[in-house]
């Protein structure tokens, strides 16, 4: 031993920066810093899943607020980090910082949850107003700063408790921490997944996994601070400190179902909160106002009913026997159905009083059902037990892309595409999935909100686009309604009909009785006049280039008979596809519904929507020049071979590039996943901990098989990699359409998931290697490296999520982070070669 330890200092006395293998000489005598690592990990995954939840709440399950809150995690957090490394080299104990900021974040995150829930008491809007887009910005960056500027920080205290514990001076311990983070962020997602969400609530989840990283780094502070004997008090100290939280676990119960109370009362003061259920699907709310119920998931309004005890159907109902009436005269003799959503709102128990001899109803969520049945009509209860229907608890898109069944008339019941879930319902691809399973002389029948004439951009665009869709599909398509519209499409132009004599003598041949509806309503609905000009505007608008930023144009004094006006249809320009064309990979259905509630309940305030509607793909080129003229006066100002040449701007430009392609890269695989599969809401947590875990794996073997990691030339390669998989990616997302099976579509989105991470957690410790080469400072560069990446991430999850993928196509975010790499490709060249030529001229 002596002989090793003699060995060791001669090391020593030749390298002074050599490290001892053998037998650190550390203040640190075992590496108890790994747990507080991982558990960085696991709390900044767990935390992110719970904010993205109790987010999409407050925003009515609108997933494009999914981007925001991405951007504003990265901003943050990349910010503590920076934060924290420019401040490096007044921390003589890193161990203090890491505790003190630890016992921060277990006091800030529940708070941050009961904020988030009470997010509209903070604003000016009357009952049942959704959030701006400008609201919902300004809300996430505020809520989400404190606990993501802790993560941050606390990346860079482990970094140096990690380089400190193996006396290096590089960045090795960055980068190990980066991957053992990276890990936890999998075993975070894959907890969260599968056991948080199921046993406990967000304030519950929050303490709990806030409570392990404390105590985490309580270990590492005391075994720095006392020695041997001294430290038998520390599983006595863990195991009260543990006991307490699990005894505050039940006032935590309290404490959410209060939270939930105000968070209802400040959307609608008037209702009464009946209670709320856990699902995997969403969060279900039931409200009660005078006996009327209505259920809301993950914050968005899915029906409502009438109580029990009322005499007669509310409004709410009434709206559901007119839609179901309407739908089932279409057809002459139906007798097998497919009904997607609305049932227990009463149109299941109007469709089974038509000579029907089988329905098939498809309800997603169970919970659901089970929430609603307590306070659904005894006509909706007697109708489930009808022995002609059968009622399917699975998703309807899945449904229909995988059952072998035929149907005379299939009906979509859903509400409005004012998400991407329910968007899902109103593109080409599930019509033409819809449109597989009928007869010859089936129909399908949609329809959505509207207003009286098509008056407003935002609903004309956004009906007309789904009218246009349709009708790409189907031979025939027939509009019809004021206040709302149907949407009546058959295979062939037999088969539906706008004649309501015709219809209502369908209706009375069936012998129906029913309350508040009559065959006189079919005359009322069915109104010529208006008829027309329903039928003018969806036949006539988005078929010139800025009809989307114009609005329908102003009809003619004289107009045609709707016969006339589907011969005109014929001659008509083509449709602005972009615009007027509603796909799972372009939901254009799903923004033109947000901007048509904007315009409802903000009045004549701000509107965030519509300006964005005038992004166009080809603004991105004049910007791809910029890194360009930044290497050209790095050049001219900077010095080279410095963090100010043109080396250490082309490393920082790669850093940052390669931030937002994954990061537009990962929205893009989140919304595909979201359009095939149905909902993320129960996934999002095992799908990020993919990405995370192959980001850990691609980092993990750069450090231990890349000797030389400071090489722009590496580096260089590694960018034009990522360019070449994000362009594989985008061509790879369409297809994704056609499975079917769901255990094939989740190994399909993590094979993608998985790569994607993998090639970010390749590209960072080489660029922190490449940058510490030239800084020579490796906490600094630890700190300005992770912040920039996560600065470019935040940038790319708000494009991407705001303007590219509803607007552009979400095959769009994968060519945006294709064309950002491939220029930071040759940035690197460019600059690798600028400072070999500067100091071959120099020396």
């Amino acid at each position: 031993m002596a002989e090793i330890n003699n060995l060791s200092l001669l090391k020593r006395r030749r390298d002074p920066d050599a490290v001892d293998k053998i037998k650190p000489n550390s203040w640190l005598k075992l590496p108890l810093h790994i747990p507080g690592v991982l558990m960085l990990g696991v709390v900044s995954q767990v935390c992110q899943v719970i904010f993205f939840r109790e987010f999409l709440m407050v925003f009515h399950g609108n997933e494009m607020t999914f981007g925001l809150i991405l951007a504003a995690w990265l901003l943050w957090v990349g910010s503590g980090s920076r934060l924290a490394g420019s401040l490096t080299k007044r921390m003589k104990r890193p161990d203090i910082h890491f505790l003190l900021s630890t016992t921060a974040l277990f006091i800030i995150t529940p708070v941050t949850v009961f904020m988030i829930r009470n997010l509209r008491a903070y604003f000016d809007l009357p009952p049942g107003a959704y959030l701006s887009l400008f609201d919902i910005f300004i809300a996430t960056f505020i809520l989400t700063a404190p606990v993501c500027l802790l993560i941050g920080a606390q990346f860079v205290f482990l970094a140096r408790i990690w380089r400190e514990y193996e006396h290096s001076t590089d960045t090795s311990g960055a980068g190990k921490t980066y991957v053992g983070e990276a890990a936890g962020n999998f075993i975070g997602g894959m907890l969260f997944t599968f056991i948080l969400v199921h046993m406990f609530n967000s304030y519950q989840s929050a303490v709990l996994i806030t409570f392990f990283i404390f105590a985490a780094a309580l270990v590492v502070h005391m075994a720095n601070v006392y020695k041997g004997n001294k430290l038998f008090l520390l599983p006595l100290i863990l195991l009260i400190s543990f006991a307490t939280v699990i005894a505050v676990l039940p006032l935590l119960d309290k404490l959410d179902r209060w939270s939930y109370d105000l968070q209802w009362h400040n959307f609608s003061p008037q209702h009464k909160l009946i209670g709320t259920y856990n699902s995997k699907h969403g969060n279900i709310a039931v409200l009660e106002l005078d006996e009327q119920y209505t259920f809301f998931q993950s914050g968005n309004l899915v029906y409502s009913t009438a109580g029990r005890d009322m005499a007669l159907a509310g409004l709410e109902e009434q709206d559901a026997v007119e839609f179901a009436h309407m739908a089932v005269v279409q057809h002459q003799s139906p007798e097998k159905i497919l009904l997607i959503g609305g049932g227990m709102r009463g149109t299941l128990a109007e469709i089974i009083k038509h000579p029907v001899s089988q329905v098939d109803y498809v309800e997603l969520d169970p919970a659901l059902s089970e929430a609603a049945e307590p306070f659904v009509s005894f006509a909706t209860l007697k109708a489930l037990d009808d022995p002609r229907v059968n009622m399917i608890h699975t998703d309807g898109r899945l449904y229909v892309k995988t059952t072998d069944q035929s149907y005379d008339l299939i009906i979509v019941d859903v509400p409005d595409p004012a998400t991407a879930v329910l968007n899902r319902f109103y593109t080409r691809e599930f019509f033409a999935e819809a449109e597989a399973l009928l007869e010859d002389d089936g129909v399908f029948v949609t329809g959505m909100v509207s207003t009286p004439d098509l008056r407003g951009r935002a609903v004309a665009n956004r009906n007309a686009a789904v009218y246009h869709t349709l009708d790409q599909v189907f031979e025939q398509v027939m509009p019809a309604g004021d206040h709302f519209l149907y949407l009546f499409a058959g295979k062939s132009s037999r088969h539906v009909s706008l004649d309501p004599v015709l219809l209502a003598e369908r209706y009375l041949e069936r012998d129906i009785s029913t309350e508040g509806f009559s065959a006189q309503h079919f005359q009322t609905i069915l109104e010529e006049t208006q008829l027309r000009r329903v039928n003018w505007t969806l036949r006539n608008h988005g078929r010139s280039f800025a009809a989307h930023l114009d609005g329908p144009g102003r009809q003619p004094m004289l107009l045609p008979t709707i016969e006339e006006q589907k011969v005109e249809q014929e001659s008509l320009p083509p449709v602005q596809e972009q615009y007027f064309i509603n796909t799972d990979f372009r939901p254009i259905g799903y923004y033109y519904s947000l901007m048509f509630w904007d315009d409802l309940t903000r009045g004549d305030r701000l509107k965030t929507f519509a300006p964005l509607l005038r992004v166009q793909a080809w603004w991105i080129l004049p910007l791809l020049i910029l890194p360009f003229a930044g290497l050209l006066v790095a050049g001219r100002l900077g010095r080279a071979g410095s963090i100010t040449g043109p080396a250490g701007f082309a490393v920082l430009f790669a850093v940052f590039s390669t931030g937002l392609s994954t990061m537009a890269l990962q929205v893009a695989l989140l919304f595909s996943f979201q359009s095939v599969y149905g909902f993320v809401y129960e996934m999002v947590g095992l799908i990020t901990a993919l990405f995370m875990i192959g980001l850990a794996g691609g980092a993990y073997l750069v450090n231990r098989y890349i000797k030389d990691k400071g090489s722009l030339q590496l580096l260089a390669i590694v960018q034009i990699g990522i360019a070449l998989l994000s362009l594989v990616i985008a061509l790879l997302l369409p297809l994704s359409a056609g499975l079917a099976e769901p255990v094939l579509i989740f190994i399909y989105f993590s094979t993608l998931t998985f790569f994607a991470g993998a090639i970010n957690g390749i590209d960072f410790p080489l660029a922190m290697a490449c940058y510490q080469n030239l800084a020579k400072d490796a906490d600094k560069t630890a700190g300005k490296v992770y912040g920039l990446e996560l600065l470019g991430a935040c940038l790319g999850a708000l494009l991407a999520s705001i303007l590219i993928a509803p607007i552009l196509g979400i095959a769009a975010c994968a060519i945006l982070a294709a064309l950002v790499n491939a220029v930071a490709f040759m940035v690197l060249l460019i600059g690798r070669r600028d400072d070999r030529l500067c100091c071959s001229g120099t020396s």
